[in-house]
């Protein structure tokens, strides 16, 4: 039988939920029943699929208003945020519903006959999303796979399960797509674990630490599964001496601090060239310190709390002896899991504030001279997910790009992901990617089929 799991409020630490911890009995019977209803699924008319992605479309917008506060009780983040992003979920599958009758082949000539290529299903997809962003990143999973005739099970972080277990009793109400889509919680160990393992499971779709990545690959190599994972990140937005300084200091704070720096995608380094470096770091702490920490729930605030306290002391481990370290902001005192923004400035490149994933809010400014040095210390990292580039010469910004081993770069921009466009990693930062028709690769199997159509003599 299954025990619970206590979910709690990083800004109160209140507890707001339990749901349950599945055991590994459960998870057998939910790939049973999603095997099943992956035939199914896959067999229903282009237009009947279609029609069920769009009706949990707006199924979402319909529930968005309960959706964002599950989202902020349960990760601390602010409510105006966690709006945004359940309306992003909406669009998730908007766009792969639009997506499902575009599923295309190829036809090739060949000697005696010609073949064509068709995209498949895989079966039963394992969808393992992490605490930090629970919805969206679900539905980066849920939506393409179901577009391609998958079913898929959805397991969320232990820490922040909430909107996604709703999410699920919504989809089940609706009646749409049956067992196609079952949400299992419990932990990453045990649960995460036995369907990376389980022979019933065809795809694992996994987003968390590159740590926890490889443990992913190991157990999906007992069967040979596929996988997509999106790991770490340690990304760098790169500032020439040429740049709008304005608009780079503007929009520096949240690049890095946007979820109180728990993001994968965060320019938690600032590569900052020498010329402009010293008014870089001023008006850094002076944008930053004009950032609200506070409730969650008030429209007004820009940053919440840290998710755990375990998180919360990782973090801070960090700032060890011998840094240059800013205070930029204050925190609340009392109950809450609380961390003001921290600058770096100048740290030694190579350590470990530099190098490694923080995944809190702290950032190092790191100055450079050249436009090689500028590059080489951007790649001087075992990720490669995400990243900026600030400058005004077209002709640096696209050297730059092509220079820096990285799956997702903006220029003057510190945009990372966009429905329509491939979201993935470089080096340790993953494997695959998702979004965009991207994803429908990354959720089908390839099939070549030949026809004979040469003359018998």
């Amino acid at each position: 039988m299954s025990s619970t799991i206590s979910v709690y409020n990083p800004a109160t630490e209140e507890l707001i939920g339990e749901v349950p911890s599945h055991d590994l009995a459960e998870v057998d019977a939910a790939v049973e029943r999603a095997r099943k209803a992956q035939s199914i699924w896959a067999r229903k008319p282009i237009a009947e699929r279609r029609d069920a992605l769009w009706a949990i479309a707006d199924a979402v917008i319909a529930h968005s208003d309960e959706l964002a506060l599950l989202e902020s009780t349960d990760v601390g983040k602010p409510l105006a945020a966690a709006r945004q992003e359940v309306l992003g979920v909406a669009e998730c599958f908007k766009y792969y519903a639009g997506i499902i009758d575009k599923i295309l082949g190829d036809t090739i000539p060949v000697d005696g006959g010609i073949s064509m290529t068709f995209r498949e299903p895989m079966g039963v997809v394992a969808v393992i999303s992490p605490w930090n962003f629970p919805l969206p990143i679900a539905s980066w999973g849920i939506a393409p796979a179901l577009a391609c005739g998958n079913a898929v099970i959805v397991k969320p972080a232990a820490l922040t399960p909430l909107s996604t277990v709703r999410l699920g009793q919504i989809v089940n109400e609706l009646g749409v797509v049956g067992d196609a889509l079952q949400v299992i919680t419990g932990s990453g160990a045990r649960v995460g674990n036995a369907l990376a393992e389980h022979p019933g499971v065809n795809k694992v779709s996994f987003t968390g630490s590159t740590e926890t990545g490889r443990s992913i690959i190991q157990a999906a190599s007992k069967t040979m599964k596929r996988v997509t994972l999106e790991l770490g990140g340690k990304s760098a937005s790169i500032v020439y001496n040429d740049v709008d300084l304005a608009k780079c200091i503007q929009a520096a704070p949240m690049s890095v601090f946007d979820n109180t720096g728990q993001d994968c995608c965060a320019r938690s380094r600032f590569l900052v060239q020498r010329g402009v470096f010293d008014e870089f770091v001023e008006g850094f702490i002076e944008s930053t310190r004009a950032l609200k920490i506070g409730n969650p729930l008030d429209a007004t605030t820009n940053l919440g709390p840290l998710v755990s306290a375990g998180h919360r002391e990782s973090v801070s481990s960090f700032l060890g002896d011998g840094l240059n370290v800013v205070t930029a902001g204050e925190a609340p005192e009392g109950p809450g899991f609380w961390m003001a923004p921290r600058i770096v400035i100048a740290p030694d490149p190579k350590s470990r504030v530099a190098t490694d994933e923080i995944f809190g809010p702290i950032a190092s400014v790191i100055p450079f001279d050249t436009e090689e040095e500028a590059i080489a210390l951007a790649n001087s990292s075992i990720y490669g997910l995400s990243g900026s580039i600030w400058t005004n010469d077209i002709g640096q910004a696209l050297r730059t790009a092509r220079g820096v081993e990285s799956g997702a770069l903006s220029v003057n921009s510190n945009s990372s992901i966009r429905m329509q466009t491939p979201f993935g990693g470089f080096k340790q930062s993953g494997i695959g990617r998702g979004l965009g028709q991207a994803a429908i690769e990354a959720y089908t199997e390839l099939k070549t089929v030949f026809v004979r159509t040469d003359r018998d003599n």
